[in-house]
């Protein structure tokens, strides 16, 4: 990442008027990088991971299924601390089988995946996705780098609790999952006299199975105090 890079994407939000937000500063990215959509996935004290921002439903569906599966670009930016790519997801669908599906029903191509950090601390990653096959160029690579660095600060001033978490160590796998689902998964497990894993390795089941965002599922947990 080049600083004039860096200034560029600083010059880009302040210039759409819209403040300097992380939604701002994700909307220029996608611009500057000519992204069909683009999902932030937020991680608090490596355990619980949330959604940050997500361009349309496209994004949203796709990092729910990075959730619901513990596969995908992002749990592996932020695990792995690099950037992550894939050209054509339609020609590698051994790498993340069922986010690659997702992506296919989704009819996008490629995506580019980057952790958000500042420091040593790591927060989560930032997915850009699009609508044909192919890498991002090294201008398009340089300024999503720093954009991904603007927009760890702008989640960070979002959401100042990443901050003060108790942070673990980063583990292989799935980063977490939001409160509710920890919720649902305590239900579960007591209505069925199942071990919390398993109670919510039968969420992620029933949500992949189904073809429907685990957030849903969650829902109807909460709702209904059972999975059907």
């Amino acid at each position: 990442m080049h600083d004039d890079d860096h200034a560029a994407a600083w010059r880009r939000i302040g210039a759409a008027g819209d403040g300097i937000t992380l939604a701002a500063a994700c909307r220029a990215c996608m611009t500057d990088v000519d992204a069909a959509c683009l999902g932030v996935s937020l991680v608090v004290a490596g355990e619980l991971r949330v959604l940050g921002y997500a361009s349309d439903e496209r994004a949203r569906r796709l990092e729910d299924a990075q959730l619901t599966t513990g596969e995908g670009p992002c749990t592996d930016a932020f695990v792995q601390r690099t950037l992550v790519e894939e050209a054509d997801l339609h020609q590698a669908p051994d790498r993340w089988p069922a986010f690659s599906q997702v992506a296919d029903q989704q009819q996008l191509r490629s995506v580019t995946a980057l952790p958000l950090a500042t420091g040593h601390l790591r927060i989560g990653a930032l997915d850009i996705y699009r609508t044909s096959p192919g890498l991002l160029t090294d201008r398009q690579k340089s300024l999503a780098h720093a954009y991904a660095r603007i927009i760890a600060l702008l989640a960070l001033d979002e959401h100042p609790h990443l901050l003060t978490a108790e942070h673990r160590p980063v583990r292989p796998g799935p980063q977490g999952y939001p409160p509710s689902v920890h919720l649902a998964a305590g239900i579960l497990a007591e209505k069925y006299q199942l071990p919390p894993d398993d109670a919510l390795a039968r969420i992620r089941a029933h949500a992949f199975r189904h073809d429907q965002p685990l957030h849903q599922i969650v829902d109807h947990i909460l709702t209904h105090q059972s999975l059907d």
